[in-house]
């Protein structure tokens, strides 16, 4: 049997990171993996995260299955987070995933359950997830684009273009905030418009929400995504506490689904069968440790304070690197890494510069020039810059 398997390709994230560690060069910058790291180049524990394993650690009496969709008490804290009133609870069917991946596969799963014919339009760039775990499951899909190269901006033009081809039933898969790969992102007036579109066309959104508070404002970053879930019949949302908890590693995720009430019977029925299917019962370590912050004020106050340093911090880092590299072009070429949010921004370099950058800098990055601004501190930015200026010409 196993001699009939076929080489799969490898990740490019993935092999990037294994390049990483196998090179000795002790000046080696790592702008690749989706990770946030602070000055020191470390990925923390938040404060309100070690407070909370520590009461959980004193005070957990068992180790048993939680429920086939989590627990309740998570479904609804971090609903809460995500919609706020935007929507009314009776609408809401909700699982507890294995991370924001988790999420997408359970989404995906089913949407072909329903209605396998749909089309998933998926942005032009995506996270190669996305894509990926599509063409997995053998599903239909089409690209809308969405990054202007020239701008380094979004191409709201031919956004707009390609989402009126979308026909009544097809699913468009929405980033809710921070757009990954390029960091450009929609402003509230275009997000109105995108909108008023896809409801005009019958389509079902289905939104990636991974970045929650890394951009705007952990209320700000989900303004789309409460637009989104007040204005259509049906909606799904699929989130991840990896990086606005630092829990990347617990896989701590859930998938929202918004209907109708009568049907949020068959709605919630259809998610815990999917959950049965592919693992039955969701991890909760991570699960129960956001339910914890966010039910206790103390503690939500604190992880808050910290999200929001965080989130200050990648905002320096884009004004200090959009300046270094300024100075060091002497042209405004990179400006828009000032006005890009979330972790990542596409440079618009090509691989070969990329590939040098590598070789003859030691400085990492995707090869389609996209680049973890958390990858970066105050004494990195100069660096890179000096390296981009001399490939770049």
């Amino acid at each position: 049997m196993f001699d009939q398997l076929k080489a799969q390709p490898q990740d490019k994230i993935l092999q990037l990171i294994a390049m990483f560690r196998d090179d000795p060069r002790t000046t080696k910058i790592d702008l690749g993996v989706g990770v946030y790291k602070d000055a020191t180049g470390l990925t923390p524990v938040m404060r309100a995260v070690k407070a909370a394993e520590k009461k959980l650690w004193e005070t957990e009496t068992t180790k048993t299955y939680t429920g086939l969709a989590g627990e309740p008490a998570y479904n609804a804290a971090l609903s809460a987070m995500i919609l706020g009133d935007a929507v009314p609870t009776d609408r809401l069917a909700s699982i507890a995933t294995p991370g924001g991946t988790g999420a997408i596969r359970q989404a995906l799963e089913l949407i072909r359950l329903a209605t396998p014919t749909a089309t998933v339009w998926i942005s032009n760039p995506t996270w190669p997830n996305h894509p990926s775990i599509i063409k997995f499951l053998g599903m239909n899909m089409a690209e809308y684009r969405y990054f202007d190269a020239a701008t380094r901006g979004v191409d709201f033009v031919g956004l707009m273009e390609d989402l009126a081809k979308v026909k009544s039933g097809d699913v468009v898969l929405l980033h809710g905030c921070c757009h990954n790969p390029t960091g450009a992102n929609l402003d509230g007036a275009q997000w109105d418009q995108v909108i008023t579109l896809l409801a005009q066309r019958g389509a079902i959104p289905l939104v990636d929400l991974a970045y929650q508070g890394f951009g705007d404002g952990l209320t700000e970053d989900a303004a789309a995504t409460r637009k989104i879930a007040a204005a259509f019949p049906e909606v799904l949302i699929a989130a991840s506490c990896s990086k606005n908890f630092g829990i990347y590693r617990e896989r701590t995720g859930i998938l929202i689904g918004i209907g109708a009430a009568a049907g949020k019977g068959v709605l919630q029925g259809n998610l815990n069968f999917l959950n049965r299917q592919n693992f039955s019962f969701p991890p909760d370590h991570g699960a129960r440790l956001v339910t914890m912050i966010l039910e206790d004020a103390a503690l939500k106050a604190d992880w808050m304070a910290e999200l929001e340093e965080v989130r200050l911090n990648m905002l320096t880092l884009r004004q200090s690197l959009a300046d270094e590299l300024r100075k060091a072009t002497n042209s405004d070429r990179f400006d828009f890494v000032a006005s890009h949010r979330g972790m990542f921004s596409r440079l618009g370099l090509t691989e070969a510069q990329v590939n040098t950058l590598r070789e003859d800098h030691a400085i990492y990055m995707v090869g389609d020039s996209r680049i973890n601004i958390a990858g970066l501190n105050a004494r990195t930015v100069p660096i890179l810059a000096a390296a981009i200026a001399q490939v770049a010409g």
